[in-house]
């Protein structure tokens, strides 16, 4: 009898998997569209802000510095990449400071954030720093935006490198050194949220497999708060280094004081 209950249990599980994937994997309904273009559309009247990440490109790896008063400046190897990111947020404090972002894939970032994920990792070694960008700098967001430029060739980029080697952005707001958790998750379909711990190197795999992904979701773990130096020459307002850049309404901004009523 208990054997017939059990079986009867881990039928209607299993029942239920196959109707949650399903739902999971088939087409949009003509209510999850309105769902998407009306979050889209609240989305637009939220400010964002905006930031770059910067790491290696798979299969090269970067010394740490021997010297950190030397200067790294131009001639940028094509080792180094970086793309502005379309989502970022802290999702923790404790017990570990994290934060996330996602990334459209394919893409070199996404590619090579994921070779760093599958590396066994030296103690406090950061896979990227998170450059967060100053009201002073959409020109940077525009730069990083662009899959067919190599930025950090360009002399409208100023940048040092991080105790690990990495590329941190001059006049940022501020820069964090970070190591991705784990591989990237896929956001086009969720069904390996109802893998088992055992069934989710696989499902990914099968998930990747599917039609094409929209974009990935990124954990990583905050090492360090970088010092970031300030950029070289004269520059207008200067009072814009100090204040975030937002993307609100399809532009970019940034705070401003609410007049008194």
């Amino acid at each position: 009898m208990l054997q017939s209950c059990t079986s009867t249990v881990r039928c209607a599980t299993h029942n239920l998997s196959d109707n949650l994937l399903r739902s999971y994997s088939s087409a949009p309904s003509a209510q999850a569209k309105l769902v998407k273009q009306s979050l889209r559309n609240l989305l637009r009247e939220t400010a964002q802000p905006v930031a770059v990440v910067t790491s290696t490109l798979p299969d090269h790896e970067t010394a740490p510095r021997s010297d950190p008063s030397i200067q790294y400046q131009k001639k940028a190897p094509s080792i180094f990449h970086g793309a502005t990111l379309s989502s970022f947020t802290s999702i923790a404090l404790d017990p570990h400071p994290l934060v996330a972002f996602s990334l459209r894939v394919p893409s070199r970032m996404a590619l090579a954030l994921n070779g760093h994920a599958s590396k066994p990792q030296m103690q406090m070694s950061s896979h990227m720093v998170v450059n967060i960008l100053s009201a002073a700098q959409p020109h940077i967001a525009q730069l990083f935006s662009r899959p067919d430029l190599h930025p950090f060739s360009n002399s409208e980029v100023q940048w040092t490198q991080s105790a690990d080697g990495l590329p941190v952005i001059k006049g940022a707001l501020g820069a964090l050194s970070c190591a991705v958790v784990g591989r990237s998750l896929p956001l086009s379909d969720t069904r390996w949220l109802h893998s088992s711990m055992e069934e989710w190197e696989t499902e990914v795999q099968q998930v990747e497999g599917g039609s094409g992904l929209a974009s990935e979701l990124f954990i990583a773990r905050v090492l360090r708060v970088e010092d970031v130096q300030e950029p070289e020459g004269q520059f207008k307002n200067d009072k814009l280094w100090t204040l975030p850049l937002l993307y609100h309404r399809r532009a970019y901004t940034t705070v401003g004081k609410i007049p008194n009523p």
